[in-house]
């Protein structure tokens, strides 16, 4: 076990940093264009929604010079990284906030490989112009210092939706006027340009503050390689690719179906407000086409090896409940900031038994780890959808020491209470 100069030594952030950063970002109010008439003020990374693509490689420290041009305190959140608290992006863990009108720079060494994404980690509570509702997100890949990944074109995906609203009036459900894809409406932006026979690497991610959404592209198969950036024991070809709130898919596409194509959410109301590109072979011409896709089932199973995960040295219970006190989840029969410590055995395997007895599903997310389903063994994620009136089983190795925050990924559940930290 490292002890606490090691572990501060992988990660730091100061107040006043000397030199030049590897990275910028600077958070400011930027006036974006998602399609005609939909000019949507909002908060965004480096002037705009989504932010820039960051690549950095494994194993190779970076440095991130946070901006804060905002008068409100903000906070970068790196997700999927397996890195110290100080530097993770949540102050929940001692990751200090960037003050309104300051600078902050964050230290730290990437890993792991995979697709990986950044976005605020700001409450937003009642205001649904801030926190992930806003235009503070960006897709980060993580390359591997050897061995790459081999595909003709490389095709980033951001879903998000735009112009919030309570949708009933107990204030406890949002909805969304307009959507988009890669910060645009469907035909406003610039099409997915492709060629006959090339291998399309898509690297999918959920930016929503609360949806799911399910991907389909008419004429193709998406062949699923990656789910939260981790590479899956058995690659399946799908019709629809479903992702809660935080979650990540990458899948190869073979480009075989000439024409113009909308890649789309498979909601037509939904897509039909927005959420789609087109895909564009060269020399297409004509108008882009949809077709719906065949009824499907996602199973995350179905990308497992079928055997069963060892077992555990370590159980903890994670109850998920309603409330009616002012918050309106609860862990374990309490909500943050006075839910219990989730405290695992440290240095091995610890089980987490999400047991969800709400009407609704839960995308549930562990900081600064990977974990396993059990019931889906090789496949690691970092958010997870557990269904309503279910159990999930999941396991990890207490292996990064310090407290790590657990809640749902759906802004509005996290902000009313479905929060608790771990700490080993």
């Amino acid at each position: 076990m490292m002890n606490r100069r090691e572990f501060m030594a992988l990660g730091a952030a100061a107040a006043v940093p000397p030199g030049t950063a590897d990275i910028t970002l600077r958070i400011s109010e930027v006036s974006a264009e998602i399609g005609p008439g939909h000019v949507i003020k909002t908060l965004a990374y480096n002037g705009q929604t989504p932010g820039p693509v960051l690549r950095m490689t494994e194993g190779k420290q970076v440095s991130i010079d946070v901006i804060n041009e905002t008068k409100s305190p903000e906070m970068v959140h790196w997700h999927g990284f397996h890195i110290p608290p100080e530097v993770d992006g949540a102050h929940e863990e001692g990751t200090p906030m960037v003050q309104g009108h300051d600078r902050r720079r964050f230290v730290f060494t990437p890993t792991p490989v995979g697709t990986r994404w950044y976005h605020t980690h700001a409450m937003a509570a009642h205001n649904l112009k801030i926190g992930t509702y806003s235009g503070q997100f960006g897709m980060v890949v993580i390359e591997p210092s050897s061995n790459r990944a081999k595909y003709d074109v490389e095709v980033p995906v951001l879903l998000h939706e735009w112009d919030p609203f309570f949708s009933s009036d107990m204030a406890m459900d949002v909805d969304y006027r307009v959507f988009s894809i890669n910060g645009k409406m469907l035909g406003s932006g610039e099409p997915i340009r492709v060629k006959f026979g090339q291998r399309a690497l898509f690297r999918v991610v959920n930016a929503s503050a609360t949806m799911q959404h399910r991907l389909a592209l008419p004429g193709h198969q998406f062949q699923v390689i990656a789910l939260d950036g981790n590479a899956v024991p058995r690659p399946q070809s799908v019709p629809v690719l479903d992702l809660a709130p935080g979650e990540r898919v990458d899948a190869v596409v073979e480009m075989k179906s000439p024409g113009k194509w909308i890649l789309g959410e498979e909601n037509d109301k939904q897509r039909n407000a927005g959420a789609g590109i087109v895909v564009e072979y060269a020399g297409a011409v004509g108008k882009a086409k949809w077709i719906a896709p065949p009824k499907f089932v996602w199973d995350y199973t179905s990308f497992g090896t079928g055997r069963v995960s060892v077992e555990p040295e370590a159980t903890l219970p994670l109850v998920i409940e309603p409330r009616n006190d002012g918050n309106l989840w609860a862990i374990n029969g309490k909500s943050y900031p006075n839910t219990d410590l989730i405290r695992p055995k440290a240095g091995v395997r610890n089980r987490l038994v999400f047991d969800n007895r709400s009407d609704m599903s839960h995308p549930v997310h562990l900081h600064r780890h990977s974990f396993e389903l059990v019931n889906a063994a090789g496949v690691f994620k970092d958010v997870v959808i557990v269904p309503a009136h279910s159990k999930m089983e999941v396991d990890f190795t207490a292996a990064s020491p310090g407290p790590s925050l657990f809640h749902c990924h759906q802004q509005f559940h996290m902000d009313f209470g479905f929060m608790a930290v771990m700490q080993y």
